[in-house]
């Protein structure tokens, strides 16, 4: 064990270790969702620190090989090879220092070892003084935040887009498809199904165009704003120039806040990202609700679908196949709406100059988008893409009704075809059969 030291005291930290005190110390104060900080969040935190080194090297903020240190170590752990190093749990007190100093203790070790020293050797290279110099918690954790959102609501935007393509195909496969519509589960009304996967990807569509849009609202950064927002103890210069690098090392249309503290303070915009993700969930719900419905039996329900079976389904009752896709992905849906209620209580917590909170947003957040886009894909490739109808299923449930009775009541008046419909449940005799009987009109 080697001993390192903060203004807390002295603090026993493992001889291999990348980390250090203030990691050592959130290990032991944590550690209650034996979940670690999400891998998207650590390599964002890793660009912005590498825009910054970069920054403050072009200004001679920081000597030259001390900067290029602390960038080639960036670049490692932006190649993956370092993730057990980052050992944060997900859910800490502190606004998020305890994995932002997990990322400046790891680049600080790295970077020394780099410049030839041993770990522990903060007086080549230090976590706070040279890997932080001109940084704040406040500023580099929701800018890394909304660098990590951006990257997964594009992922999660092109999920979607596909999504919609794959019902836009079925609904023109199923065009001709005829079959019973119902509303609130009652025989309604004569429809086809390629209508019912025609309005799922017109909800699909919105909620793509949706999530494509919201990505404007995370690109102000306020990166620069140091603790508050102001920009005390940062250089005006950086400032300015660590957004442009930042945007170019990311390739995303990042741009420095108007007014830093207002993001510094406001987390409703990652409430916004959320209230979307919500919306995207329940028309996934929906829509994996539906399939179940149009598949359930094969011999006792509807059975107007056939959805491709993909494991067996039980462990007592032979020959039962269960729509495990729609219900895998109605519980990942489930989960995003819980996230959005935490995300809302905990943006709504904040006080005065900051919001302690922002680690749930960000792993509650993260989790969606991630959640979301592995469901759609999931949705998709095992379920849409595979799944067939049952003409004969649809016809029999159509003729069988009193939905025809709908198309009388232009030509017959909704008395008479009211009565048709009851002489119909009453004989078992199709409506359309009655109808051609009493009424020689082309039905």
């Amino acid at each position: 064990m080697r001993i390192e030291h903060d203004t807390l005291g002295s603090k026993p930290v493992p001889d291999d270790a990348l980390y250090g005190i203030h990691t050592q110390r959130a290990l032991e104060n944590f550690g209650v969702s034996g979940r670690q900080v999400r891998i998207e969040l650590i390599r964002a935190l890793t660009l912005v620190k590498k825009a910054c080194a970069l920054t403050h090297k072009e200004l001679d903020a920081l000597p030259h090989d001390i900067a290029d240190a602390i960038v080639a170590a960036c670049d490692d752990v932006l190649a993956g090879k370092h993730d057990g190093a980052f050992v944060t749990d997900a859910l800490q007190g502190g606004a998020g220092t305890s994995t932002h100093m997990n990322v400046n203790e790891v680049l600080a070790n790295l970077a020394i070892l780099k410049l030839g020293g041993s770990l522990g050797d903060y007086a080549r290279v230090s976590p706070l003084d040279h890997v932080n110099h001109g940084q704040s918690t406040n500023d580099v954790y929701p800018s890394a935040l909304r660098i990590a959102a951006i990257c997964l609501v594009r992922e999660l935007a092109d999920a979607l887009a596909q999504l919609q393509e794959s019902l836009q195909k079925k609904e023109q496969a199923f065009a001709d498809i005829h079959k019973l519509g119902r509303t609130q589960l009652m025989d309604a009304a004569p429809i086809t199904l390629g209508h019912e996967f025609g309005a799922y990807a017109q909800a699909i569509a919105r909620d793509r165009w949706r999530i494509y849009k919201v990505e404007e609202r995370l690109r102000q950064i306020n990166l620069g704003g140091t603790a508050v927002g102001t920009g005390a103890a940062a250089d005006r210069r950086y400032t300015f120039r660590v957004a442009e690098i930042l945007r170019d090392l990311t390739g995303l249309g990042l741009a420095r806040a108007e007014y830093p503290m207002d993001l510094t303070q406001n987390n409703d915009v990652f409430v916004e990202v959320s209230g979307l993700l919500k919306a995207c969930a329940v028309n996934l719900i929906k829509i994996s609700g539906d399939l179940r419905l149009m598949n359930s039996g094969p011999r006792g329900g509807l059975g107007e679908l056939r959805l491709e079976a993909r494991q067996v389904g039980s462990s007592i009752m032979p020959g039962k196949v269960n729509p495990v896709i729609p219900e895998c992905v109605a519980q990942c849906a489930m989960q995003v709406i819980a996230h959005d209620a935490a995300i809302t209580f905990a943006a709504a917590s904040g006080q005065l100059e900051l919001n302690a909170f922002l680690p749930l947003i960000a792993d509650a957040l993260l989790d969606s988008l991630t959640l979301l886009r592995n469901a759609v894909t999931r949705f998709r490739e095992a379920c849409i893409d595979t799944l067939e109808a049952d003409v004969a299923a649809c016809y029999r449930h159509l003729e069988a009704s009193t939905a025809p009775a709908l198309l009388l009541v232009p030509t017959l008046g909704y008395d008479a075809a009211a009565a048709l419909a009851k002489e119909s449940l009453s004989t078992g005799i199709p409506i359309r059969q009655l109808a051609r009987e009493k009424n020689p009109l082309p039905l």
